[in-house]
C-alpha cells in the first residue's frame, strides 16, 4: 500500500488539534432522494452512513451541474450530518435551484478497531525529533477512520527545531503493521514581542 501524502503545520506556541482521516480506497455510492432548496444546502440521503466532517463528492445531480465533482480530479467538500438521513453543506447555497437525482460518493473509513498509532518525526538526517503514539499520547483513536493528533501549546512552544519529515504508522488487531500517511512538517516560529 502507498501512504498519503499530507503535510503537517505546527504553529509553535498554539494548540495542535489535527484529524487524520483515514480511509479506504473502495467508494461508498449512497443515492440522493432529494435536494432541498434550502441556505446552506440540505440533502436527503437515506441511511447514509457518514462520518461527521468527512470528505465527500456529488455526482450525477440533473439541474445543477456546479454540485457535481469529479472524484478523480476535485478536491472534496465536508458534509455536516444533521441526521442518518439528512447532510448540510454550509458553504453552498440551494435556494432557486431545481436539481435532483445523483450520489453521495464517499471513501469509506478505515476501521480502527483495537488498532494503535505511532508518529516519528525525523530531521533529514533521520534523527527523531518528535515521537507520538496512542500508548503515550499525542495521538488518541477518534472514531472510525479518525486519528487525532494533539499537542499542547507548552508542547509546540517548547519545538526547537523548524523542519522535519514525519510518517504515521497502524499497528491492526491482527498485528500487521502498515505506513497509512507521510510527509513533510514545518513549524511557524512563534513570534516574540518586545
Amino acid at each position: 500500500m502507498q501512504p498519503s501524502r499530507l503535510d503537517l503545520r505546527i504553529i509553535q506556541g498554539a494548540t495542535l488539534r489535527k484529524p487524520l482521516l483515514l480511509m479506504q480506497p473502495v467508494y461508498a455510492y449512497r443515492p440522493i432522494a432529494a435536494i432541498y432548496q434550502t441556505a446552506p444546502l440540505r440533502l436527503q440521503v437515506p441511511a447514509h452512513g457518514l462520518p461527521e466532517g468527512w470528505p465527500t463528492w456529488i455526482e450525477g445531480v440533473r439541474g445543477w451541474g456546479g454540485l457535481n465533482l469529479d472524484k478523480g480530479r476535485a478536491r472534496f467538500r465536508l458534509a455536516t450530518v444533521i441526521d442518518a438521513d439528512t447532510l448540510e453543506y454550509n458553504e453552498l447555497n440551494g435556494c432557486d435551484m431545481h436539481a435532483s437525482g445523483g450520489h453521495l460518493v464517499y471513501r469509506l473509513p478505515l476501521d480502527l478497531t483495537g488498532a494503535s498509532a505511532q508518529l516519528h518525526i525525523r530531521d533529514t538526517n533521520g534523527a527523531l525529533l518528535l515521537a507520538l503514539s496512542t500508548a503515550t499520547g499525542g495521538l488518541v483513536m477518534a472514531g472510525p477512520g479518525r486519528v487525532m493528533l494533539t499537542l499542547t501549546a507548552a508542547q509546540t512552544a517548547a519545538i526547537r527545531w523548524q523542519t522535519g519529515l514525519y510518517d504515521l504508522e497502524l499497528t491492526m488487531s491482527d498485528g500487521s503493521v502498515d505506513r497509512w500517511a507521510q510527509g513533510a512538517v514545518v513549524v511557524s516560529v512563534e513570534q516574540t514581542h518586545d
